[in-house]
């Protein structure tokens, strides 16, 4: 005998599996008195065997040693400085798996209400420094280090930037962990585990970009995730979705795709805290069709495979115009990272074993942006076709546990999928969608009863856009599916409430849309990138910095100081210092000399039209341009300029990867001319990432966050560079105004038309044009003499140019007069340096509402309704 299958139970819906829980997790049993057991063996054994966490420096020091000895299998004769971080960063993993098991232990004894953050990037830049800080370890981390013969700030060197994302949707995600840990919070990220992040940046000798892979998992294993082979759930894609009489429909065939778990450890600063960010890796539910293989048909045997493998190969960026198959990976990614995270968290809830009527008592979902929408309709899925709940209920259940925040207004980056393509990739989904807006009890017909015959409205309001083909609004089922929706910025939220979300707030009424200005945390955002200035701020306060690290609000204190000569002294001999460092980094991977008593301007953000990088060159050139008119006496007088841009474009955005080679070919001129090099010098430093932003942020005297008015959502880069005394020169737009609210304007460098006039101004760009000669002359002499080849060929730039002189839907030639007028207005108030070093102290002394530590408490208690959990 031996054992047969069915041919016909072939690809169809196995038996859920049961998630084989690994030792952390299960609490102990109780004897009839309420007495834990001990599981097994000797208690007394495994209470001796047990560790605690290193803090002194010999235990850390043979704690590094056994790593490099067993881990690596090395000795101290064949260590470089690569192989001294990895068994570093291996020691130092070892405390957190400690206080990650405490804490999760601690957690699943207090079965506590839980949030969970879903994003499709976590940012979340360099880990070893962070979580030595985090530890509180980082003094004793350095002086063992130093006895094994290395340098702490060589071995943070080695570590690579963790590449699972794009910008700021990313970082903003890994600041809202770091709080959440901080603050005790029982807080879950989830994401994909990317083999390659958004791609690699480096520039021909044309200027243009061009893109690698970014193996960022290349040279081993990431020391800062740990494996969990047991944690597995079945994804399913495209098959068949049919109806069942009682309501639930059977999902079966298709292709079946095994998500794997990876952990990384979220501590919380100086608290035992410590979190988790689970990432999913896609593989095959089988390793190759072995049919095909011995019929000689290579290809199709692991096609399979492949498939499976590619859906978390790589990030996407967000601009990308994607052909089919991208759009259908993007889309896979999507709902496989969606469908694994309910999965793990439905498995969580049914452990504590409570009825799914109380679901939303115990679990919060956030979904970051419209990335994760698909999370509607899978957990309506779950509850209706698995745990068999009636419709009306389920979605009860899902309206009460979902959180939506919007991150933008612009139309194109509302996302929407072609609705034949959901059909095909998700059957079931596409029907769940349709009954969302069609059942009695739901979308259409409410909408219908509360404005009966308004036809427009229906059809603006609806989940499905009409065209060829129909699409699938997300931002729309996200704002259905939802409890609460939340802008990043109060102008942006209140953009959100009055254009693209303005039918649902006179639908569902003005209390369930809301906002959460964004926050960073001051931990890296200061203390890590900035330490001299944290050292100057925990003398000044005389408090340790783990208290003022943690209320961001004591930083005011820091007021009168601002008056003391001696004080401003030492501040401006930081920023000097942190200059140098950035010069000699410039130095050390471009072979680039920068000019260290210059006012250093920065910006860095991802490349895009409405974030105004091009404005932002075309003023360098009409610097250049209006120096090059000067005579010597009067250049003597002029303030000196180091201009640094970084930021990547997405591979397909031709216009802004147009706007990064005039940057790069208007440097090369510029930088050389020997009439204006000493007082003006332009940058592009290529690949950007999180850990070239924290040399970058502490040296500006200047940041530039100058977007069209009404097209940033919120923006974090502006308050990491306002936390380090950099002063900003910006629109009022997004953050920009509660941040000025918050310094004072006389802080802030302020210009360029305001959000109402923005429609007007660009209708009479479309209807009643005005040559820019007319309109503007000083940029149509900048445009000229761009077209007439200063930077190289002036014909490869006339796309670029073309959308300033024809449309100019982004408002560069209203805006660009005032903005010239608030860099001289820059200029002036630099000359006094005594009163540019108080604006600087200033601002960084009334940053503290910008703390994500602020923002995480607000969803905390206005949205999730969870509360700290402290582990003992």
């Amino acid at each position: 005998m031996t054992s047969v299958i069915d041919p016909k139970t072939i690809g169809k819906p196995a038996r859920p599996r049961r998630h084989v829980r690994t030792l952390t997790g299960y609490t102990p049993e109780t004897d009839d008195s309420g007495k834990e057991k001990w599981p097994r063996g000797e208690e007394k054994v495994w209470k001796e065997g047990s560790r605690s966490v290193n803090n002194e420096v010999p235990s850390i020091t043979k704690s590094i040693v056994n790593h490099v000895q067993t881990s690596l299998a090395r000795q101290a004769y064949n260590l470089d400085d690569l192989g001294a971080y990895q068994a570093a960063a291996l020691s130092v993993r070892d405390d957190l798996i400690l206080n990650w098991n405490d804490t999760q232990m601690h957690y699943t004894r207090k079965a506590p209400k839980r949030a969970y953050y879903l994003s499709l990037e976590f940012l979340m830049g360099r880990t070893f420094d962070n979580a030595l800080l985090n530890l509180g370890l980082k003094d004793q981390y350095r002086e063992g280090v130093s006895k094994l013969g290395f340098n702490m700030e060589d071995l943070l060197e080695q570590e690579r930037d963790a590449a699972l994302g794009n910008g700021g949707l990313g970082r903003l995600a890994a600041c809202y962990l770091d709080s959440s840990a901080s603050q005790e919070l029982p807080v879950w990220g989830y994401g994909l585990r990317y083999q390659y992040g958004i791609f690699q940046q480096l520039i021909s000798p044309e200027g243009q970009q061009l893109e690698q892979p970014d193996p960022w998992l290349a040279g081993g294993e990431n020391p800062w995730e740990l494996p969990r082979l047991d944690v597995t759930y079945e994804v399913r894609f495209y098959g068949t979705a049919e109806r069942l009489p009682d309501g639930r429909a059977l999902w079966q065939g298709g292709q079946e795709v095994l998500a794997v778990a990876y952990d990384v450890m979220v501590p919380g600063c100086y608290t035992k805290n410590t979190n988790n960010l689970r990432l999913w890796e896609s593989k095959p539910k089988r390793g190759f069709d072995l049919n095909s293989f011995n019929a000689g048909d290579y290809e199709h045997a692991v096609e399979s495979s492949n498939s499976a493998a590619a859906i978390t190969s790589v990030l996407y960026p967000n601009d990308h115009t994607y052909v089919r198959f991208g759009k259908e990976l993007r889309l896979k990614q999507q709902y496989f990272w969606t469908a694994a995270s309910l999965a793990d968290i439905v498995r969580r809830f049914k452990n504590i074993g409570k009825p799914f009527s109380q679901f939303p008592d115990y679990v919060a979902i956030q979904l970051n942006d419209t990335h994760p929408t698909l999370a509607i309709p899978e957990l309506m899925r779950i509850l209706i076709d698995e745990e068999e709940i009636a419709w009306g209920k389920a979605w009860d259940i899902v309206t009460n546990t979902v959180f939506y925040t919007n991150h933008t207004v612009l139309p194109e980056a509302l996302e929407k999928w072609p609705v034949p393509l959901m059909e095909h990739l998700l059957p079931r989904h596409m029907q769940i969608i349709y009954d969302i807006l069609f059942l009695t009890t739901t979308f259409h017909q409410a909408v219908e009863k509360k404005f009966p015959g308004d036809r427009d409205r229906l059809a603006r309001m609806s989940l499905i856009e009409e065209g060829f083909p129909k699409q699938v609004r997300m931002a729309h089922l996200a704002c259905i599916g939802s409890r609460k929706v939340n802008g990043v910025a109060e102008l942006h939220s209140e953009l959100v409430r009055t254009t693209i979300l303005k039918d649902f707030v006179e639908f569902e009424g003005l209390s369930k849309f809301s906002n959460v200005t964004n926050g960073i945390t001051p931990r890296r955002w200061l203390d890590q990138c900035n330490p001299e200035l944290s050292a100057l701020i925990s003398k000044t306060l005389k408090v340790d910095k783990s208290v003022w690290l943690k209320d961001l609000d004591r930083l005011k204190e820091l007021l009168p100081c601002a008056e003391d000569a001696a004080f401003r002294k030492e501040w401006a001999a930081i920023k000097q210092r942190n200059k140098e460092r950035l010069a000699h980094h410039v130095e050390t991977t471009l072979g680039l000399t920068v000019n260290t008593n210059a006012m250093f301007d920065v910006q860095i953000k991802r490349l895009h039209e409405y974030k105004r990088q091009t404005l932002n060159i075309l003023g360098v050139i009409h610097r250049y341009l209006t120096l090059k008119k000067m005579t010597a006496a009067e250049r003597k007088k002029v303030n000196p300029r180091v201009v640094f841009f970084a930021g990547k474009a997405a591979p397909g955005y031709y216009i802004a990867k147009l706007t990064i080679r005039l940057i790069v070919n208007a440097a090369r001129v510029i930088n050389v001319d020997p009439e204006t090099r000493d007082l003006l010098t332009v940058y592009f430093l290529p690949d950007y990432s999180v850990s070239l932003a924290e040399v970058l942020i502490p040296s500006s005297d200047i940041s530039q966050h100058i977007s069209t008015a009404g097209t940033e959502a919120s923006g974090t880069s502006n308050m990491k560079f306002c936390l380090n005394g950099g002063l900003l020169v910006g629109t009022v737009d997004g953050a920009n105004i509660e941040i000025a609210e918050a310094v004072g304007e006389n802080n802030v460098f302020f210009f360029g038309h305001l959000t109402p006039a923005v429609e007007d101004l660009r209708y009479q760009h479309m209807y009643h044009p005005v040559p820019v000669e007319e309109k503007c002359p000083a940029l149509a002499n900048v445009l000229d003499k761009i077209s007439g080849g200063l930077f190289g060929d002036g014909g490869v730039y006339e796309p670029l140019l073309n959308t300033i002189r024809q449309g100019d839907y982004y408002l560069i030639t209203d805006d660009f007069d005032s903005y010239i007028g608030a860099l001289e207005m820059v200029d002036q108030a630099y000359l006094d340096k005594e009163e540019w070093i108080k604006k600087s102290i200033r601002t960084t002394a009334n940053m503290g509402k910008f703390s994500s530590d602020r923002a995480i408490l607000e969803y905390a208690e206005s949205y999730w309704n969870i509360e700290p959990v402290k582990v003992p």
